[in-house]
């Protein structure tokens, strides 16, 4: 196959999408984005692009044809709190051929070099604070919301291409029931309330939504340090990702700890309307939007996607103390499974946390790079 690589601009980004479209046509388990969310996350509106830059590549072959898509991503925020010189792929989808593969990895490489980076890393669409790698294990459901799907060949495709794999991330399955976890759980609660009288537990409220989301924000930028990945969001992106998601939220499965006035830790869970955008194919019209408000009433399963506490009040119980109001609210609004992801697979303590809660290893994540 005789293949050509063009950059392509934002007025052109419906080749992305449409691209997306044909390759998972017959895959049962693939989530079609909004294409409206979609374009707002690739536009320069998104305040992710005020520290970061962007090209698009597609791939065409002999006859004109699309046979894949890449982006080269440089995050300025992350090469300056890791410390480390490095470049994103993202948005990668190619058909099962390793010299596409290849030149649209060639692609970005050349991009990023002309930039005076020489290192690469992905998929990142488009940050380590989105959708994260490549699917690795659990091919056969579908991905919850905010999470990927990939092929299964592209494992393949990024090793023939000299990617190595650098990092796995783990997903948990864990069920949401009142069951034979509640007296440990229970038992761990009370031993934390003897121990730290002042530190309490209470859901979101949205009433409070300017002083609530400063906690949240306080506690985020404090809490994952420096772990692999990690960047802080400016104020101006999670503002952004809150005003997003906060109409999606349901307040009483998003936990908020606190040692007085002091916040100290948070869990943040999500319905997973993934379920409803399945259905939707992409658009919210013409008929779209009244699917989206039929189904998001039957959804039964949740996205754990935040749990986090203060590197000085770790070890205290507090994760399960969350974690036990965040499950007794959960079956009282009618969920079924919660979703913890992603975990780093060096991360033996939230594993434990997933692990305490009967959760289980289904879905697991690649990241690949140099």
């Amino acid at each position: 196959m005789v293949i050509t690589v063009k950059k392509i601009s934002f007025k052109q980004i419906d080749i992305f999408i449409n691209f997306q479209h044909k390759l998972y046509k017959n895959n049962p388990y693939w989530v079609p984005p909004l294409k409206s969310e979609l374009k707002k996350t690739l536009s320069d509106k998104n305040p992710y692009w005020k520290h970061s830059k962007k090209q698009f590549f597609a791939a065409y072959n002999q006859n004109n044809e699309i046979v894949g898509i890449i982006a080269g991503i440089i995050d300025y925020n992350y090469i300056d709190f890791q410390n480390e010189r490095i470049g994103f792929f993202g948005y990668f989808e190619t058909v099962d051929d390793v010299s596409v593969a290849k030149e649209l990895f060639k692609s970005v490489r050349i991009w990023l070099s002309e930039n005076k980076i020489n290192k690469m890393m992905g998929p990142m669409n488009p940050s380590t604070n989105d959708e994260v790698g490549f699917l690795y294990e659990g091919f056969d459901s579908s991905p919850k919301l905010l999470m990927p799907y990939t092929h299964k060949y592209y494992l393949n495709l990024a090793e023939k291409c000299g990617l190595k794999k650098i990092k796995e991330l783990y997903a948990y399955n864990i069920p949401v029931a009142l069951d034979d976890r509640m007296p440990r759980l229970t038992k761990a609660l009370k031993i934390v309330q003897k121990r730290n009288p002042n530190i309490t537990i209470k859901a979101f409220n949205k009433k409070n939504f300017k002083k609530e989301l400063e906690d949240i924000i306080d506690v985020y930028n404090s809490a994952w340090e420096k772990n692999w990945g990690f960047v802080p969001w400016t104020r101006e992106e999670f503002e952004a990702i809150a005003n997003d998601l906060v109409d999606l939220a349901d307040p009483n499965i998003i936990m908020l700890a606190y040692d007085g006035d002091k916040a100290i830790g948070m869990l943040i869970a999500v319905p997973d309307y993934n379920y409803v955008f399945k259905k939707m194919n992409g658009s919210l019209f013409p008929a779209g939007i009244f699917k989206f408000l039929y189904y998001k009433n039957k959804i039964k399963d949740l996205r754990l996607m935040i749990m986090g506490v203060r590197k000085e009040y770790r070890k205290k119980g507090i994760e399960a103390y969350m974690a036990l109001e965040a499950l007794i609210n959960s079956v009282k609004g009618g969920y079924q499974n919660c979703e913890l992801s992603w975990i780093l697979d060096d991360n033996i303590m939230t594993q434990r946390t997933a692990e305490m809660m009967s959760g289980k290893i289904y879905k697991k994540y690649a990241v690949y790079g140099d």
